[in-house]
């Protein structure tokens, strides 16, 4: 099974001031207004989150090396309402 990822175009109708200024603000952050706008829609769609979690997952994973530390866990006290 393949996935395959498509680009999309995307019109939109916006005040010329605005996209100036935003023109601007994506030029301060180094990027271009295009780069910027795709930014904020994954932002939107959540995957800077995902990102962001994986890498802590990631960065915690090597830290804990593996070990519990002697915590144990049981079924019941996962399933605990508190």
């Amino acid at each position: 099974m393949s996935t395959y990822y498509v680009d999309m175009n995307i019109t939109l109708s916006v005040d010329q001031r605005l996209v100036e200024r935003a023109r601007k603000a994506a030029e301060a952050m180094g990027k271009s207004l295009n780069q910027a706008i795709r930014d904020y829609l994954a932002y939107l769609a959540g995957e800077g989150e995902m990102e962001a979690e994986l890498k802590e997952l990631a960065v915690l994973s090597m830290e804990a090396k593996g070990h519990s530390r002697g915590v144990r866990i049981d079924r019941a006290s996962l399933h605990e309402r508190t």
